[in-house]
């Protein structure tokens, strides 16, 4: 009985740790959306980014 009151700790912890888990991909992906939606609506942003597409010049050997 010992032994199955431990495995229901155990899978309960699991439990546990698996929707906090989900919980924070979940507001991380929220936050991710809400940053690629603020940078679309500003297409200030894009006009004076620095960074390049792609690099200017191929890589010399």
């Amino acid at each position: 009985m010992y032994e199955y009151e431990l495995q229901r700790l155990r899978t309960s912890d699991l439990i546990r740790r698996a929707d906090h888990e989900r919980l924070v991909r979940e507001a991380s992906r929220a936050r991710r959306a809400a940053r690629h939606e603020a940078g679309q609506d500003s297409a200030e942003h894009e006009s004076h980014s620095r960074r390049l597409r792609r690099p200017r010049s191929a890589r010399t050997a």
